[in-house]
């Protein structure tokens, strides 16, 4: 009877030591994202998130750098973590071409497995339908807001850079919409110029290379109080460099944040800085003002890709424990300020142009705006209110 009581006992605690792993270890979080070379502050939010709850927690994959050619893989590898029987959130940012069909195929596999995706390159409406939430940054309040900011530094004349793929997006061609309106009334000269297409054959150093040389070239043509804009983040650090040796003003990058340009542009290694961006900005800035630049070059304080990674999957985690509404910007925003502690937040749902129709699961943030100087200066850009008109232009 000893014997068996004991072997009863043992079992018990065996069992015992597996259920308290099994509660550690309850569910998987993934982050999906680009690589470091196409978007660090992406990927670096993601491996921020993963050194704070651990390996075995939170699992992290990169799609392909050319994703619009290898669309099946950039499936796959989303798709692939529907094999994990604990899996129970999946975060893609930047959600890709081909994020709304792996969720899709997700969905009708895994339907347990919340959806979460950061900055789609797809139509809203659309990823909407397949994904539980949807976040990007508010391209119908920051295209009023970037040229409002413009105006108030003294520029004249706004430059749009980009090309044909990205202007076949809907949220870029509203923005654009909205920053020639915005134009309008503060009495300014709108002006769009194209640059090479990183994803296509000339590649990213093409596509800089491009930049690089026109940008002398534009200012010379526009004036020193224009201002530029980019859509695509390869352009930003030629341009940010040639704003910097030629005069012009560059009010914050598309998706803005103190890594995004500045470090390569000004020669700085932050290598040693991690995620710490108020020493981050302290040394950007510092570069900025020594090259001439205080009171023309803005961005976020945060990263901004590096706080959709981080805080998206902070999110979902805390909608796991049950701890916050899915569906509440309000709770988006405090674990977006989990890993932004001083940043002032503001937002918005997602209204569809055409259709006049809210989408509950889509939401629309931006950051305020710093300009560096010295001292630099946040522009209030969060406490402005947003004309209404600005919210159906298209």
């Amino acid at each position: 009877m000893k014997k068996i009581l004991c072997l009863v006992l043992s079992i018990a605690m065996v069992l015992g030591v597996a259920a308290v792993a099994h509660a550690e270890e309850e569910f998987h979080i993934a982050i999906v994202t680009g690589s470091v070379s196409q978007s660090e502050d992406d990927r670096r939010g993601a491996e921020a998130f993963q050194a704070m709850y651990g390996e075995e927690m939170v699992k992290l994959a990169i799609y392909p750098d050319n994703f619009t050619e290898e669309l099946e893989t950039t499936i796959q590898t989303i798709v692939n973590f529907a094999d994990d029987p604990l899996m129970k959130a999946i975060v893609v940012n930047q959600a890709v071409p081909g994020t709304t069909e792996a969720f899709r195929q997700i969905r009708e596999r895994r339907p347990d497995i919340m959806l979460l995706a950061g900055e789609s390159h797809e139509d809203l409406p659309e990823i909407g339908s397949a994904a539980d939430v949807v976040c990007n940054n508010d391209f119908v309040a920051r295209g009023y807001l970037i040229i409002h900011t413009a105006h108030e530094l003294g520029c004249d004349t706004f430059v749009h850079i980009s090309f044909p793929r990205h202007m076949g997006y809907e949220t870029l061609s509203r923005r654009v919409a909205i920053m020639k309106a915005a134009c309008e009334e503060f009495g300014m000269n709108f002006v769009m110029e194209t640059a090479p297409d990183p994803t296509s054959d000339v590649g990213t150093p093409g596509a800089q290379a491009y930049v690089l040389e026109k940008a002398p070239e534009w200012i010379e043509k526009y004036g020193q109080d224009s201002a530029y804009f980019c859509t695509n983040d390869a352009h930003t650090e030629p341009l940010l460099k040639q704003l910097l040796a030629y005069g012009g003003y560059f009010i914050e990058a598309d998706l803005p944040s103190p890594l995004m340009g500045y470090p390569g542009a000004l020669g700085l290694d932050l290598s040693d800085a991690g995620g710490d961006f108020e020493k981050i900005l302290a040394a950007v800035e510092d570069a900025v003002v020594e090259k001439g630049g205080a009171g023309r070059f803005g961005t976020w304080a945060y990263s901004y890709g590096y706080i959709v990674s981080a805080g998206l999957a902070q999110h979902a985690m805390n909608v796991i424990k049950g701890e916050s509404e899915l569906l509440d910007i309000d709770e988006i925003s405090k674990a977006y300020q989990v890993f932004s502690p001083d940043a002032a937040w503001n937002g918005s749902g997602y209204t569809d142009a055409e259709t006049g129709v809210k989408l509950e699961n889509v939401f629309l943030v931006y950051q305020d705006t710093y300009i560096m100087g010295d001292p630099g200066h946040y522009m209030g850009a969060t406490d402005l209110e947003i004309p209404e008109k600005y919210f159906t232009t298209k």
